[in-house]
């Protein structure tokens, strides 16, 4: 689609000119510089000249596009209402774009192109509608579009993602030519619908000159949606021309199934980089529990300059700071995002909110809280959680009914936020009520608010109501859930009751060193040393280890980790700091009492 009456540009007036140089101006382009362009045109009486029209509605958001298009005067040319209908597209408005088409052919005797049909098919496609998206095929064929490679691709990789794979397949057979943009779209298809038999099918007959970078990486996308990263990384090491995609996917797939180190391998040896690589790293070290290493590549990517952090990062790295209580970073991190106006995104607010919560700044997090714009009920249950990770179970309960009086409807995360909050608080009865009023709210308890509420009794010393629970609920009991209940049976010194679940409490997770713990030091205070011995030995043969503690401190924006029994640690840096706690213990020393003065 070319735009229309450029060739004839050195017919128009200096005004014209004008305005068309600024239009096409690479730079973007604000709402208020638009509407300024819009008042010169309407001010010129330049608002005739389709071409104009149509480039200041490609620039402008449909809402003020679709004003400037409704004000036309003829509204039948090709060209101006493609412009539109892919402006509706662009905006998410799929709706809006059928609806226009339907309404320009009953009102305006529009005659559709290819470009039409292509728009059409992606908003059906995009919006799952199935009745309208066969009524746009038989417009095709109506105009006689069905021979039409782009409209035929475009119907192949809509009905696609509607999952009607037979239509689209015989679609595709009947092309009479078609090209990689087609293979990929079938193989899309199958991949969505979850045939990737069928995709590797045709992926392996697709003819060698039609088989391109994006075929591979949809194989692999597939792959890696699956967690399937031996045949992934196959199709990866044979694909021939790799591009960013490429190994962004990769990375996401190996960071997705908890191998970051072969993740950052791949990071490492990439060739070029762009900002969706660094959030899928950054993203997948805390997603895996490496909060120091995602903060040192959020320090690396900034240290480059080559890109400029958005609000992916942002929420990306904010989990980090969480973890390390990094508050000076995150302060830094703050103002930047208020600078770049990512604050007003609902997933960066809600970052924020639970990134001071979990430093301890709560006040801070309620203060964010409160500049928020458009609070949802993720904002709300990060605000609800830290208020009870920091003890204020009260001012959580006031958040939640708050929550509830301002219209919005409380979901299996909130619930969890609330009975988190009954237990810090002790707040046993409380705990009860809210748990029993889950399906007034339409909300089923899942496992993790059993496990909450047999913590909560757990630690009121209720242990036999927390064994009654656990025996009484829909689910097997897991790990988590067996453990709440041995560390209650710790607490009320029930070495009986900790005998019969320690066995199956060990199978569903050998490696927490908490479970052998708990009944060592329960024998341990019934002088039962053989039994001790044998909790050791027990330990020992299944592999579990005690967690070393760890602690961190944040020093000129640089966050330094010792672990218990690391030598690793920087040495110039481990001199310092044993300089600094010297220094300490002798301020700290009580002076004997025989020299005071």
């Amino acid at each position: 689609m070319t735009d229309k009456g450029s060739d004839f540009s050195w017919l128009w007036s200096p005004r014209e000119r004008k305005c068309l140089s600024l239009l096409q101006m690479k730079t973007h382009h604000s709402r208020a510089t638009l509407l300024q362009i819009h008042a010169f045109m309407l001010r010129s009486a330049l608002e005739t000249n389709l071409n104009l029209v149509t480039k200041l509605i490609t620039h402008s958001g449909a809402r003020h596009a679709r004003k400037v298009f409704d004000q036309m005067p003829q509204r039948s040319d090709a060209f101006l209402c493609n412009t539109m209908m892919k402006s509706h597209l662009s905006s998410g408005q799929f709706a809006e774009a059928v609806n226009l088409y339907a309404s320009l052919r009953r009102r305006e005797g529009f005659a559709p192109d290819n470009y039409t049909f292509s728009t059409l098919t992606k908003c059906c496609g995009l919006r799952f509608s199935r009745w309208e998206g066969t009524e746009v095929h038989a417009h095709v064929v109506k105009y006689g579009f069905s021979s039409n490679l782009y409209v035929a691709t475009a119907l192949v990789d809509m009905y696609g993602k509607l999952g009607q794979m037979g239509f689209a397949r015989k679609l595709f057979d009947e092309m009479l030519e078609r090209s990689p943009v087609s293979w990929t779209a079938l193989m899309a298809g199958y991949i969505r619908s979850g045939d990737m038999d069928a995709a590797e099918s045709l992926f392996q007959t697709i003819p060698g000159n039609e088989r391109d970078t994006a075929s591979f990486n949809v194989m692999i996308d597939g792959y890696v949606k699956l967690g399937q990263m031996g045949p992934a990384k196959t199709i990866f090491d044979a694909t021939p021309e790799k591009n960013v995609v490429s190994w962004t996917t990769m990375i996401d797939g190996y960071c997705n199934n908890g191998d970051v180190e072969q993740a950052r391998l791949l990071f490492d040896k990439m060739p070029n980089r762009n900002l969706y690589t660094w959030n899928a790293m950054i993203g997948g070290c805390c997603q895996n529990k490496q909060p120091h290493e995602a903060l040192v590549l959020f320090q690396e990517l900034f240290t480059e300059e080559i890109f400029e952090p958005d609000d992916v990062t942002v929420v990306s790295v904010l989990p980090a700071i969480a973890d390390l209580g990094a508050l000076e970073i995150g302060n830094w991190v703050y103002e930047f995002a208020k600078r770049k106006k990512f604050d007003k995104s609902a997933n960066v607010s809600t970052a924020l909110v639970d990134m001071y919560a979990k430093c301890g700044e709560i006040e801070k997090s309620r203060t964010v809280f409160d500049n928020v714009r458009q609070v949802d009920t993720c904002t709300w249950n990060a605000l609800i959680n830290g208020l009870a990770l920091n003890g204020r179970a009260n001012e959580a309960l006031d958040a939640f009914t708050e929550m509830k009086k301002k219209g919005f409807n409380p979901d299996h995360i909130t619930m969890l936020g609330v009975l988190s909050a009954c237990n810090h608080g002790g707040l046993v009865e409380e705990g009860k009520k809210w748990f029993d009023k889950m399906p007034e709210y339409n909300l089923t308890p899942k496992i993790e608010h059993y496990g909450c509420l047999v913590d909560l009794l757990g630690r009121a010393g209720r242990v036999e109501e927390a064994e009654s629970l656990i025996k009484n609920m829909p689910y097997e009991a897991n790990g988590i859930i067996l453990s709440s209940l041995l560390f209650a049976c710790g607490y009320a010194k029930d070495v009986i009751r900790a005998e019969k679940f320690v066995e199956k409490a060990i199978d569903l997770d050998p490696f927490n060193d908490g479970n052998y713990i708990v009944l060592r030091n329960l024998y341990a205070g019934e002088k039962r040393w053989r039994d001790v011995e044998e909790i050791k030995k027990l330990m020992t043969s299944k592999g579990a280890k005690k967690e070393a503690g760890c602690s961190a401190i944040e020093i000129d924006s640089e966050v330094f980790e010792f672990v218990a029994g690391n030598n690793k640690t920087n040495r110039t840096r481990l001199v310092e700091t044993r300089s600094v706690l010297d220094q300490l213990r002798l301020h700290m020393k009580v002076r004997d009492p025989l020299f005071a003065v």
